[in-house]
This record gives structure tokens, sequence and C-alpha cells, in this order.
């Protein structure tokens, strides 16, 4: 069934809500990875509750020399897959309807956890994200929200804004979903030549190396993952690092017990591409 399409925050005010509401946030383009989003939003809410899918691309999280103006926008598709996998309702607002009086003054701050790995080379991105997100919480008021865990530093700090502000909102992480090969679905990858394709495999070599090397301890995880890319031809690697999923401040030597993320970013071409693979040391539960 078509999904509803709304595009102002009237509207999406006015829409009869019976059961659990769930919204999954994208910014259009949609692929099998946001496709999963909404098939575990819909699972969540059950038949009786609404699945909102929010399309906006937020101009806040674009730095200078960014692809704002190339991103692509394919709202008739998105609303194709958005209610082929179950959401009852697309939310489409324009820039001035998020953003009424222009860019706001009052913003939510990324703090340190802003400030590392995607924050360092995409100064200011954490802050208009989290803005955004925040009005997207307010304006759906959701029971949970569906994110990736591609995009693990961006779920990270959403997790970390809901918890310091009290948003009433569980927040929910989805695993990344990848193509056959092992390169991770993402809006960008449409970008990539095919040599830029193949080279861009090497990050989920990458990890795979530093998954099967997560035994013998962190240090030799990161250091495996390093190793592939030094190696790999046609990336300009940006990072590789071992951290906190909670806090992402870098995981050292051997002695971390517990959960972690390990996390690389590189260029294809023109192409800024990221994934990660979460692992575990020790025997913590």
């Amino acid at each position: 069934m078509r999904p509803r399409i709304v595009t102002t925050a009237g509207e999406l005010r006015a829409l009869p809500r019976d059961g659990e509401r769930a919204v999954v946030m994208t910014m259009g383009a949609l692929h099998e990875g946001h496709a999963a989003l909404v098939r575990a939003a819909r699972d969540r809410v059950g038949p009786h509750g609404q699945v909102v899918v929010t399309v906006f691309v937020n101009p806040l999280q674009f730095g200078a020399g960014e692809d704002l103006d190339r991103y692509p926008r394919t709202l008739d598709a998105d609303v194709e897959v958005a209610g082929k996998e179950g959401a009852d309702v697309v939310f489409a607002p324009s820039v001035e309807e998020v953003y009424p009086g222009g860019e706001p003054q009052v913003r939510i701050t990324a703090g340190p956890m802003g400030t590392v790995l995607e924050g360092a080379s995409r100064p200011g991105h954490f802050d208009g994200m989290l803005t955004v997100v925040a009005k997207l919480l307010h304006l759906t008021a959701p029971d949970a929200a569906f994110f990736g865990q591609k995009d693990a530093q961006q779920l990270a700090l959403v997790r970390r804004m809901a918890r310091d502000l009290d948003f009433p909102v569980e927040i929910v992480a989805v695993p990344t979903v990848r193509e056959p090969d092992g390169l991770a679905l993402s809006s960008r990858n449409r970008y990539l030549d095919t040599g830029e394709r193949a080279a861009a495999l090497a990050l989920s070599r990458a990890l795979r190396a530093g998954e099967e090397a997560a035994s013998r301890g962190p240090a030799a995880a990161e250091r495996a993952a390093r190793e592939v890319l030094e190696r790999a031809t046609g990336l300009d690697v940006d990072y590789v690092a071992l951290v906190d999923p909670a806090s992402f401040t870098p995981v050292t030597g051997d002695t971390w017990r517990g959960e972690a993320v390990l996390a690389v970013a590189a260029r294809a071409g023109t192409t800024r591409l990221i994934d990660n693979v979460p692992l575990r040391f020790g025997d913590a539960r």
C-alpha cells in the first residue's frame, strides 16, 4: 500500500495515532539498508502501529565542498520503497518547513564525541545532524527511532543526546546491510565508477581482517585492519580506529574487555565512504 505523504508539521501532528509509532529518518535515495530499517520499525510496532519515514536532505550537516547540491533527490522512488517495506507515512518537508526562519540560531552541540573521527574530518557535521534529529523527534513524537549501525558515531551521538536531554524515545540500532561482495550499502555508492567501487572493497576487507584478528586482542585487530588499507590502491585513507562504542574514545592496549567498534573511512575518487564492525574482547557479556 502506498504510504500517505505529508509535507508540513501541521499535517504530521494531525495524523491519527492509535498504537505505537516508530520513525526512520533518512535523507532519501533509499536503498536496501533503509528498507531494513523500515522493516525493523514495522516489526516493532506491529500491524496496529504506525511507521513514519522522514525524507529530508538536511543542509546543516553538509560542510563546504561537500555534496549537498549533487545529493540525490528521488522522492517518488523513496515513497515506493518505504511503502513496499511497510511504512504508513512519508514526511517529506521542505527546508523552509524545517527551518522557517532560516538556519537556526540555537542548535544542538555534539560535544567532545562530535570532534573526533567523522567530526574531525567534517567539522560541524554532527551539530547539524543532531539539530535536525532533535527537531524530527519533536515533530514525529515516536516511541522508537531506528538508525543503522553503519553510521556508528551518529548512532552513539543520537543515543547520548536522547539520554542527556531526556527524549522519551528508544533508539534502536539495525545491523549494516552489505552487497554480496561486502560493500556496505550507502546512497553515495552510486557516485563510484567501476574502478572506484573495486577499490572501496578494501574497507570491508580491512574490517574482516580485524574481526579475524580480534581473538588476539584489540591491538592486533586494529593492526590487521590498518595493514589491509595500507596495501590498498585507489583509496585515500582517512582513519582506522578502534573505539568505545558509547563514547568513541580510543581503545588502546590489550586490557580492554567488552564491546568496541572498529571504524574506517576513506575516499575512492571524490566519494567519501565509511564503514565499521562491532567487536567484543575478553569474557565480558
